[in-house]
């Protein structure tokens, strides 16, 4: 079995369709540096697919159309600081994505922000702060949900 794939591929790689994957994708230029590795146009300045490469992964990405409805992901993507966190958030919000969560510290020890982008994409913008074993999460998970 031949386990070859283009850079940036790993065994799973996300996609999205949404409708103005352009924005989308401009969107993910400004916010992660992300780079456009292949993109195929259709009619009306339409993405038919694309692949970016956000870091050292390949999302692909595309419109409605038939036979490919819109899906839009919840996605994750790991940054190298809690102050990186910050600074990806805001210019998330500048680039047009609205605040689902605003960066916090998180019982399972990650400092994290959510946002949505104009396709209706979820992006939790995240760092590992501390390594918090499973007993720990759940006790504190059990301490947040009491409020």
């Amino acid at each position: 079995m031949s386990n070859l794939r283009p850079h940036g591929h790993h065994t799973v790689t996300a996609s999205f369709v949404v409708p103005s994957a352009a924005k989308v994708i401009g969107f993910l230029e400004k916010v992660f540096d992300a780079k456009v590795v292949d993109r195929y146009d259709g009619p009306g300045d339409s993405v038919m697919h694309a692949e970016v490469l956000l870091g050292d992964t390949v999302v692909m990405c595309g419109e409605p159309m038939a036979g490919w409805e819109a899906t839009p992901a919840a996605l994750t993507y790991y940054a190298s600081s809690t102050e990186q966190v910050d600074a990806l958030y805001k210019r998330a919000l500048q680039a047009g994505a609205t605040s689902v969560n605003e960066p916090k510290r998180q019982p399972w020890g990650y400092h994290a922000a959510t946002v949505k982008d104009v396709g209706g994409n979820r992006w939790t913008i995240c760092s590992v702060v501390e390594i918090v074993s499973r007993d720990e999460i759940i006790r504190r998970m059990a301490d947040m949900l009491k409020g």
